[in-house]
C-alpha cells in the first residue's frame, strides 16, 4: 500500500498560514515607510512659522478640528487660554530630563466643537510637586503635541513660576514596524522549517514500516 509523501490538507493549511504571515510582514514594511514619512513631515513642521490660534483651530461647521491638529503636530502654535479649566498634574519630565509633574489646563477657547470631544490643553510647566500652580490664564506659545486622545501645547516658556518642560521631539515617536516585519518573516520561516522536519520524519517512518 502506497503512502502519500506529502499530505495535501496539512500542506495547504501550512502554506496558507505562511502566506498570511508573509503578507503581515510586508504590510509592516509598508507601515514603516508611512511612519518614516510622518516623522519627516513632523520634523518639517518644526521649521514652519508660528501658527496663531484662529488659524490652527478653526471653529466653522465645515472644518475638521482633529485632522487640522494632526496636520500641525510639532509645529509652534499660539493659543489664547483666558479661562483655564480641568487642571491636571501628570507625571512628566523637565528640560533637564528630571522626573516630576507637568501641569496642564484645558482651554475653553480651544475646545473642539466637532463630535470627537477633543480638548486642547495648555501645558505650562514642570515641578516636583503635583500641587496645582496659580495661573489665571493667558496666551501660551509652544509646541503642539498629543496628550492621550487629546492635544496639548507644550509651552516654550513656562508660566506660574514653573520650570521648563521637555520639548516634544518627533524622533521620539516609535517606529518598530521593521522589527514587527522581521518577526512575521521569522514566524513564516519557522513554520516552514518545522513542517519540513515533520515531513522528513514522516518519510523516515514510512520507509521504516516498509522494511
Amino acid at each position: 500500500m502506497n503512502t502519500r509523501r506529502v499530505p495535501i490538507i496539512p500542506t495547504i493549511i501550512v502554506i496558507a498560514a505562511v502566506a498570511v504571515m508573509v503578507t503581515l510582514g510586508v504590510w509592516q514594511l509598508g507601515r514603516m515607510d508611512e511612519k518614516e514619512a510622518l516623522i519627516a513631515r513632523y520634523e518639517a513642521n518644526e521649521n514652519l512659522p508660528v501658527l496663531r490660534a484662529f488659524e490652527a483651530f478653526p471653529t466653522d461647521a465645515d472644518s475638521n478640528n482633529v485632522s487640522h491638529l494632526d496636520d500641525n503636530l510639532f509645529r509652534t502654535v499660539e493659543i489664547a487660554c483666558a479661562n483655564p479649566r480641568d487642571w491636571k498634574g501628570v507625571a512628566g519630565r523637565n528640560a533637564n530630563d528630571q522626573a516630576g509633574y507637568v501641569h496642564m489646563f484645558a482651554c475653553d477657547e480651544a475646545v473642539s466643537d466637532d463630535d470627537s470631544g477633543t480638548v486642547l490643553f495648555a501645558t505650562i510647566g514642570w515641578s516636583r510637586s503635583p500641587q496645582r500652580p496659580e495661573w489665571n490664564g493667558g496666551t501660551v506659545t509652544g509646541i503642539l503635541s498629543t496628550a492621550g486622545n487629546d492635544f496639548e501645547v507644550v509651552a516654550s516658556e513656562p508660566r506660574a513660576s514653573l520650570e521648563p518642560l521637555a520639548k516634544p521631539d518627533p524622533s521620539d515617536l516609535p517606529n518598530n514596524h521593521l522589527a514587527y516585519a522581521g518577526q512575521w518573516f521569522f514566524f513564516a520561516l519557522t513554520a516552514l522549517v518545522i513542517y519540513f522536519l515533520a515531513l522528513r520524519r514522516r518519510r523516515r517512518d514510512d520507509n521504516a514500516k516498509r522494511k
